[in-house]
């Protein structure tokens, strides 16, 4: 890999990205659609679905996607009037349209050039496939699922495992993660933490690196 550096030290030695939220983005317009005909408020499915005793044992490869989604509308069952209704808003919560951010994958592609990349997310055993429909398989050096591993952020060892991948110590990693309970766990670690929001937030912590 050319990084283009002209013998500079890179400021980081790898750069970890989260995937859902900074780099895929979701349209969740057809689920809020079936909660309105439901008589629910908008979000229900999702603080349903992510409650962490629901979601927790899918990001660990416990449960698959289906499974998953009979969980969430089990969830549901008291909220709706039918068990019918509370399935197909679990399934249009699941099978919810996405697509990458364009702006984000070119600074991430633009970064890879000088230090590795590593993906780390919380995701269910789909990613990898979910990565290459968006043309994204060759977009970093690993990709470390939370399902594949069993082991989910904030947990610190999911961290280190992907600074090992990137053959970087903790303290030379740029972490960049939507959430913030997840940034501040990679913060612990000595890593240089982003609170990811907009590209912006991207933008500024790679120009160390373009400099």
């Amino acid at each position: 890999m050319s990084d283009g550096s002209n013998g500079r030290r890179p400021p980081y030695g790898a750069v970890l990205c989260d995937v859902d939220n900074v780099i895929r983005t979701f349209d969740s317009s057809r689920l809020q659609t079936l909660e309105r005909v439901a008589g629910i408020a908008e979000g229900t499915t999702q603080k349903v679905a992510f409650a962490q005793e629901t979601v927790e044992p899918l990001l660990l490869g416990e449960i698959t996607s289906q499974e998953w989604a009979e969980a969430i509308a089990e969830g549901l069952a008291g909220l709706v009037a039918e068990q019918q209704v509370a399935y197909d808003l679990a399934l249009a919560l699941i099978e919810s349209p996405f697509h990458a951010d364009e702006e984000v994958v070119a600074l991430l592609r633009r970064a890879r050039v000088r230090v590795p990349l590593v993906l780390v997310s919380n995701a269910a055993l789909e990613l990898e496939s979910d990565l290459d429909s968006m043309g994204l398989s060759d977009l970093a050096d690993h990709v470390v699922n939370s399902a594949r591993v069993g082991l989910a952020k904030p947990d610190p060892r999911i961290y280190r495992l992907a600074a090992e991948l990137a053959g970087t110590p903790p303290e030379r990693c740029l972490f960049v993660d939507d959430g913030e309970d997840n940034v501040e766990a990679a913060a612990a670690l000595g890593m240089r933490a982003v609170h990811f929001r907009e590209p912006a937030d991207l933008e500024r912590a790679l120009a160390p690196l373009f400099a």
